[in-house]
C-alpha cells in the first residue's frame, strides 16, 4: 500500500490534515483522540511503518 492511499482512507474517514514538516504529513480526527503521521509521498510503505499507521487510526491489521 502507497502513501497516497492511506491518506484517501484517512480523509475518507473524517481524519483533517493539521500539519506536517517535510516529507510527512500529520493528520487529526475530530472524535478520536491522537492524531497519524503519514511519511508522503512514498510508493510502498514498509510493513512496520504500516502497521503503526493501522494502529494510530484504529483500524484492524488484516
Amino acid at each position: 500500500m502507497n502513501s497516497a492511499e492511506v491518506i484517501r482512507r484517512l480523509k475518507a474517514q473524517g481524519w483533517v490534515r493539521v500539519g506536517g514538516k517535510g516529507d510527512h504529513e500529520k493528520f487529526k480526527h475530530p472524535e478520536r483522540p491522537g492524531h497519524v503521521v503519514v511519511p508522503h509521498p512514498r510508493k510502498d510503505l514498509a510493513v512496520g511503518t504500516l502497521r503503526n499507521i493501522y494502529r494510530q487510526a484504529g483500524w484492524n491489521w488484516r
